[in-house]
């Protein structure tokens, strides 16, 4: 099965119509369902940034706010990935095709690779450095790098959606 066939067969689906609104009454559910996704996206971003923000300076032990921010983060990030999904069923043939939809993705893919090479890195080391300012460079680093992709990925999504 091609890449083409399979996004030809998610347009076709039910879902893809439901989201666009081509049945009668349906006309709500991409707005609800966006609305959703981006609240979602409000509360990963709000999260991460506050974690990055220690990383970068914030006085706040980092264990604490690590322990209980980042579950919110992990809920927020499934569903910003489900609602996002629904919502790219609706135009996904325009999707695959914008640049900005790609960058968004390469975007995610940086901030996994941060994320992984800070717990490798700085993170297993974070007893030495928890409630001391500033924290190591590599934090730091990973605490800006974080930021900005995540930054990207709002810029990136948003932008998919003036100009698909």
């Amino acid at each position: 099965m091609s890449i083409d066939s399979i996004i030809t067969a998610i347009h076709d689906s039910t879902l893809s119509a439901f989201i666009r609104g081509d049945f009668p009454g349906t006309e709500w559910v991409f707005p609800i369902v966006e609305t959703i996704h981006v609240l979602c996206l409000l509360i990963v971003f709000g999260t991460i940034a506050m974690v990055d923000m220690r990383l970068v300076g914030r006085q706040v032990p980092f264990t604490k706010l690590y322990r209980e921010l980042i579950p919110w983060t992990w809920w927020a990030f499934a569903g910003a990935v489900v609602f996002g999904s629904i919502l790219a069923t609706g135009k996904i043939e325009d999707y695959v095709h914008s640049p900005q939809f790609l960058a968004k993705f390469v975007l995610m893919a940086g901030a996994g690779v941060n994320m992984m090479l800070f717990h490798t890195g700085a993170y297993r080391h974070v007893a030495s450095w928890d409630k001391t300012i500033p924290t190591p460079s590599g934090a730091r680093l990973a605490g800006v790098l974080s930021l900005a992709f995540w930054i990207g990925i709002i810029f990136c999504g948003r932008w998919v959606g003036f100009v698909t």
